[in-house]
């Protein structure tokens, strides 16, 4: 049988390594970019400018450099201020304060439920037959005579559009939903409500319905022993006004958040009917369904009358946006995020020196704190403990036993405070509660009994091949400082490390701890967009040979799913000039819908909830962006004009290479490549009308543009440490770099 008049021959007019070529130059973006900042300046146009807007064309600078206890100060000094200001203006008024920013009472689901979120369509509704029937009808699928006419195509276009408008709408989260069922304040709630009893404890924990925060509440309970942590988070408040303030650290930044004492519960206020001339049954129903910690619906106390840590969640909740966004992550964020500290992820089984190991969880000086997890891919619980769960490490002793021998153990902690209901929740190995190596001597010795608190003992070796990571979180007082420095990266879809470096003057011998972070995507939910990112970094010393670094520094595993937040490195520097050469890697999710997408369907769907974690995308965004435009001398707004647009689009290439900082290697010669092929076409598009071109189009993905936003912190004991950014001087430092990696 002969092929000479075979189709897919006719169609195949130019050869493979040009297919390859239109395929790479229709799949990468020729103007990388992303969204910015959510609202254009004229949405502000009639209101007075924010202080951030007044101070943007000052021309001093904030120095480089600040002392770390210095910074919370300014945060603390400022919520006891706003404390200060709500309690004089609730006396004045003769009333209670209510948060207008995060009402529970007056606009429940912005607080409970992320920006994607929406009610699940009711099955044989009425209304969504007829929406989807005058649907049909715009997409002229009928005939005239109100017959169907599909044709193939026609039904790819029909479902085309409906996935689009799911994508835009937002995909739920299947197993959150919650359903409080009353709101209430504090003095409603408890009978004798106090913020704290007898100081503050792991043993106060108990999990609420919001069963996917463990993370955050075995980050509470790592640190909650130590008073004076908690004293810096929890600065101020006024239980008679109802009013309470926190302070969080978020992106190198402390922020502080202020909350009224309206919670959740569980069960809705009486609703029965019948004769009840004394009130006896709402009375009874109260007391029984509405009062004291196992009232509440979200996290309680163990304590019935104690309240610091609904209050505490409720903070951070509205501190990211919702509940809904505090659902989900791992133990180390949670505690850097409570005590500004830097958190490094350890795979047990990956420990080299145990002795080294012991002698950080000993932790003699406070320096660090600890928290753990179990993951077994095989999901299987282990003696007792959930798996796919967080846990506090609470201590480590090293004691001698009766017979003489040294016995090292550590002290854990679950989060939900007491066993479950299938009696899993606390270790049931050795040293388990009522195990045999449980004698009154060494009851007396840890001073410990027996409770159903979450509690246990275990010994060290049992936690290094029981749990799978530790995470370990240095602490920092007023004797360091901090630096940072944030830019954008156009992330190449083949990575490398990038062409645009740190680099950092050492004045003083010091220890040094490095953080490559990305910006926390929680603090604005929904808006995070398609694309995921991952960092590594190399730490050398200037001018070193190629390949001699000082650390080199990846995540734990190449997984998208770990905690990819930041990554960071601890090492003793002389004094010195020193670099940090960035390498990020991509991955897109086309499940997700793009951040412009989210803000149209937002805008009609849900806008005061846009309006919220819109402002609190672009606040996170102008760390990068706005200092890009200030070295750039552009003194515009961020938002382009159509015709404005379509001129950046043109010098996209030139821009990319010299003054975006995301320019790999790889990117480079991506660039030029492209640079080819878009003599032939401009914005991606082909002027050959080839068939096989127009056959390719169908499969062909949409534009590749990721882009990242970092930050390079480093905390140290110089407090004239110095970061910039710079790129490489010529093409043979650039390739130097490559290869010393």
């Amino acid at each position: 049988m002969s092929c000479e008049h075979s189709p897919a021959a006719s169609k195949s007019k130019k050869p493979p390594q040009q297919q390859v070529h239109n395929f790479w130059d229709k799949y990468i973006t020729k103007s990388p970019g992303k969204v910015t900042t959510i609202f254009p300046p004229s949405l502000y146009s009639s209101l007075l400018p924010r202080p951030s807007a007044l101070s943007k064309n000052d021309t001093t600078t904030s120095p480089t450099t600040t002392n770390f206890g210095a910074s919370y100060a300014a945060a603390a000094d400022a919520c006891r201020a706003k404390i200060a200001r709500i309690v004089r203006d609730c006396h004045r008024t003769n009333s209670k304060f209510t948060d207008p920013d995060f009402d529970l009472k007056g606009n429940q689901w912005d607080c409970l439920l992320g920006l994607n979120w929406r009610s699940p369509p009711a099955k044989g509704n009425p209304a969504a037959v007829e929406d989807a029937l005058g649907t049909l009808e715009r997409m002229q699928v009928f005939d005239g005579t109100d017959c169907l006419q599909l044709t193939v195509p026609m039904l790819r276009k029909i479902m085309g559009k409906r996935v689009l408008d799911e994508e835009q709408e937002g995909d739920n989260d299947e197993d959150y939903d919650p359903e409080p069922k009353a709101v209430h304040r504090v003095g409603w709630i408890f009978e004798d409500p106090k913020f704290e009893v007898d100081g503050f404890s792991s043993s106060d924990i108990m999990q609420g319905s919001n069963s996917l925060d463990c993370w955050w509440l075995s980050a509470v309970a790592t640190i909650c022993h130590r008073r004076e942590l908690m004293d810096k988070i929890c600065v101020a408040r006024d239980e008679e006004c109802g009013v309470y303030g926190f302070v969080f650290y978020r992106d190198g930044e402390w922020v502080y958040t202020v909350v009224d004492d309206h919670l959740c519960l569980t069960n809705g206020d009486y609703e029965g009917g019948g004769h009840d001339p004394s009130n006896a049954i709402v009375k009874k129903w109260r007391r029984d369904k509405q009062t004291g910690s196992q009232a509440l619906y979200f996290a309680a106390c163990r304590e019935e009358n104690e309240t610091w840590l609904p209050l505490l969640e409720k903070a951070y909740a509205k501190a990211h946006g919702d509940y809904h966004a505090i659902w989900g992550g791992w133990v180390g964020e949670g505690v850097e995020d409570l005590t500004g500290g830097v958190n490094s992820e350890l795979a047990l089984e990956d420990v080299l020196f145990k002795q080294k190991l012991w002698k950080e969880l000993v932790n003699e000086n406070g320096n660090f704190v600890f928290g753990l997890d179990i993951l077994d891919r095989n999901g299987s619980d282990k003696n007792g403990l959930a798996n796919a769960h967080a846990y506090s490490l609470l201590a480590a002793r090293e004691e001698e036993g009766e017979d003489g021998k040294t016995v090292r153990l550590v002290k854990i902690r679950n989060p939900w405070g007491a066993r479950g209901g299938d009696g899993m929740g606390e270790w049931t190995g050795p040293w388990s509660d009522g195990s045999k190596e449980w004698t009154p001597y060494w009851l007396t010795k840890l001073d410990y009994r027996f409770e159903d608190d979450g509690v246990f003992w275990m010994s060290y070796n049992d936690m290094l091949h029981t749990f799978t990571n530790l995470y370990r979180t240095r602490l920092f007082d007023d004797e360091w400082a901090v630096a940072q420095e944030w830019t954008n990266v156009n992330v190449a879809w083949v990575s490398g490390y990038l062409q645009r470096k740190f680099v950092i003057e050492v004045k003083t011998a010091t220890t040094a701890v490095f953080v490559l972070q990305q910006l926390d995507t929680r603090y604005f939910n929904g808006l995070e967009g398609e694309y995921s990112f991952l960092l590594h970094f190399i730490l050398q010393k200037q001018g070193a040979e190629p390949g001699d670094y000082l650390c080199r520094v990846r995540p734990q595993a190449e997984n998208f799913f770990r905690a990819n937040r930041s990554i960071n490195c601890e090492i003793d520097l002389e004094p010195g000039i020193y670099e940090v050469l960035p390498k990020i890697t991509a991955e897109r999710d086309t499940s997700k819908p793009p951040v412009e997408a989210i803000v149209k369907a937002s805008a009609r769907r849900r806008p005061e909830k846009l309006r919220q974690v819109g402002l609190s995308f672009d606040l996170a965004h102008a760390k990068a962006f706005r200092k890009e435009e200030e070295k750039k001398g552009d003194s515009s707004d961020g938002w382009e004009t159509e015709q404005e647009d379509e001129e950046a689009e043109k010098a996209s290439v030139t821009e990319a290479g010299e003054e975006t900082p995301g320019g790999s290697d790889e990117a480079q010669a991506a660039a030029a490549g492209r640079e080819e092929i878009q003599q032939g076409g401009q914005g991606g598009q082909e002027n050959d009308n080839d068939e096989d071109e127009e056959e390719d189009d169908e499969d062909q993905p949409s534009l590749w543009n990721a882009v990242a936003v970092v930050g390079l912190r480093v905390y140290s004991r110089d407090p004239e440490l110095v970061i910039k950014l710079t790129s490489p001087g010529n093409d043979e430092e650039a390739a130097s770099v490559v290869q010393g990696t």
